[in-house]
């Protein structure tokens, strides 16, 4: 059974392991859209501290099988990071957490994430949660970002 609930970046192993976990995650993305060295990739405990997001983690038993990340401003619900464990792919870990971020700010007036535009898995997934392409970036060489966003109002969970 998979439970979701908030991760604190005060307590150093919860640190370590959220780092582990995105690293075996963006290590995917990254060879998805072709850009091997994905910042997060380098994201060291201290560095993950300091951000000022908020993370809800999925557990199976004691271990961390996925993470989200958001910040909220106002109704705004601004979605910075969602990783799972490549060992936990197509088990639902990342529509558990959207799910449980939804529940949490049913208020929210919408939501906003962005992914590589080569991230297939993540773009169909913002894509069944109506979320709709509303900008794209190119980082890099061949390289481009999709940014998405969802109107909550009347929004049914």
């Amino acid at each position: 059974m998979i439970e979701v609930r908030p991760l604190d970046l005060g307590d150093p192993e919860t640190l370590a392991e959220i780092v582990r976990l995105q690293r075996a995650s963006y290590r995917v993305e990254a060879d998805l859209i072709g850009m091997p060295d994905l910042p997060p990739l380098r994201e060291t405990p201290e560095e993950l501290a300091a951000t000022e997001e908020s993370f809800l983690g999925a557990f199976e038993a004691s271990r961390l099988l996925g993470a989200v990340s958001y910040k909220r401003e106002g109704g705004l619900l601004d979605i910075h990071r969602l990783v799972v464990d490549p060992v936990a792919f197509r088990r639902g870990i990342a529509t558990r957490l959207l799910d449980a971020l939804d529940e949490r700010h049913a208020d929210a007036d919408r939501t906003i994430v962005a992914t590589g535009e080569e991230n297939g898995p993540a773009v169909e997934l913002y894509e069944r949660r109506g979320f709709r392409a509303v900008g794209r970036t190119t980082v890099a060489p061949g390289i481009r970002i999709v940014r998405f966003e969802r109107r909550n109002a009347g929004m049914v969970l």
